[in-house]
């Protein structure tokens, strides 16, 4: 019975393949008893215990633990994304401090001291590696790979009341996505709610007392541009401010601020508002619902995002920050400029829009499903969706060094 059943869901992924249809996002998930989805699961970084992993870590560091769904478990996906997400690994400490880390274990802790996901291997795109994003840092020490020298070339932290957040500019080749590629967002629910990266987790010690799990996450990349905030689980509105499920509106909904490159400054905050939710000219508030992209590009938004005020800034040189970088692999590309506005722009247009000199590209495209589809960004005309530029100020005492 069971091998009647495994052929018959081998033979229906085949089938899908040949025929051009989806199965990473579409695909017949078989049922599995007792799953608890990523985002309803928490974990110390001081000694990690899990259903998936089928033992206990009794251990000082989260870093020395396995992936909360390692590849001894069971996952409920085609057999083909079963293999390519084998590579998950919570596992990360100063025997995988290499440029070959494998570490999904993410740390957003200040401005010179945080992570973003990053392909594996060079020259991908982000809507066909999400379930493998690896752990890209700015410094050593979370046994990951370091984000080389220069690759950042504009950042900004902003503490909140309610959430923390990196936004900024990246020389994105540098850390394996193709210099093209749109991209798209990261998170921890997914199609099979096991979170892209599988089994990625996000720890910050910027709430103080420690290292505490950031259960509510989201990271966009693409096109030059990241954002990835963290929301405070001790907040009533956690998944509210973390919303996965605008993907295709990219950082400038998503996480909207103040995005200057060549700056790199460390803030206080108000919080946005809750992605998707806006208040028109007439004072009543709506919210938005994306379109799926059946549809086809989407050219206007009926809104623009509000930028939240910012105050007590400071700002750094991105020499005195991040050290312990290695080399870059990739020689840089031309500036991504920003002045008084974002703007998105499609993938195919990202290297043009870097050279401009009053506006950023700011696209990081996803599914509607809450997965990076790696599709051509939906913007691409170039002054529908700018942001004015908000208040930027900054806080020292915002910056948390590890």
């Amino acid at each position: 019975m069971f091998t009647a059943l495994a052929v018959s869901l081998a033979a229906i992924a085949g089938s899908a393949a040949a025929t051009g249809t989806p199965t990473r996002h579409h695909g017949v998930i078989p049922r599995q008893a007792a799953f608890t989805p990523l985002a309803s699961q928490h974990f110390s970084y001081n000694n990690l215990a899990s259903p998936f992993l089928r033992y206990h870590v009794p251990r000082t560091k989260l870093l020395t633990a396995r992936s909360p769904y390692s590849h001894t478990t069971p996952i409920p996906t085609m057999a083909s994304v079963a293999l390519k997400s084998a590579v998950s690994h919570n596992i990360c400490n100063s025997t995988t401090q290499t440029q070959d880390s494998m570490c999904q274990t993410l740390i957003i802790n200040s401005l010179d001291d945080f992570c973003l996901w990053g392909p594996p291997t060079p020259n991908e795109s982000v809507g066909d590696i999400e379930g493998q994003m690896v752990a890209w840092c700015t410094k050593p020490g979370h046994g990951t790979r370091v984000i080389p020298a220069g690759a950042i070339t504009g950042a900004q932290f902003m503490r909140t009341p309610d959430y923390i957040q990196m936004t900024g500019f990246i020389n994105q080749a540098n850390i394996n996505m193709s210099p093209d590629d749109g991209g798209g967002e990261m998170d921890p629910h997914g199609a099979d709610q096991r979170g892209n990266p599988l089994g990625g987790l996000v720890f910050t010690n910027a709430w103080g007392n420690g290292y505490q799990q950031a259960i509510e996450w989201h990271n966009f990349m693409g096109s030059g541009i990241f954002c990835l905030k963290a929301c405070d689980p001790k907040g009533a509105h956690a998944a509210d401010f973390c919303q996965h499920v605008f993907d295709r509106i990219g950082c400038q909904y998503n996480a909207p601020a103040a995005y200057v490159d060549g700056e790199f400054t460390s803030c206080l905050g108000d919080s946005q508002d809750f992605p998707g939710v806006y208040t028109g000219a007439d004072g009543v508030v709506s919210t938005y619902t994306q379109p799926p992209e059946s549809l086809g590009p989407i050219s206007t938004m009926p809104y623009t995002a509000r930028i939240p005020a910012s105050s007590s800034c400071t700002t750094f040189t991105s020499a005195a920050i991040y050290t312990g970088q290695p080399s870059a692999t990739v020689a840089a590309t031309s500036s991504v400029a920003s002045s008084s506005a974002v703007s998105s722009s499609s993938a195919a247009a990202s290297s043009a829009a870097k050279t401009s000199a009053s506006k950023s590209t700011a696209s990081s495209t996803a599914s509607a499903t809450g997965n990076a589809a790696g599709a051509p960004a939906k913007f691409g005309m170039g002054g529908v969706l700018s942001i004015a530029v908000g208040v930027v100020g900054a806080a020292i005492g915002a910056v948390v060094a590890l």
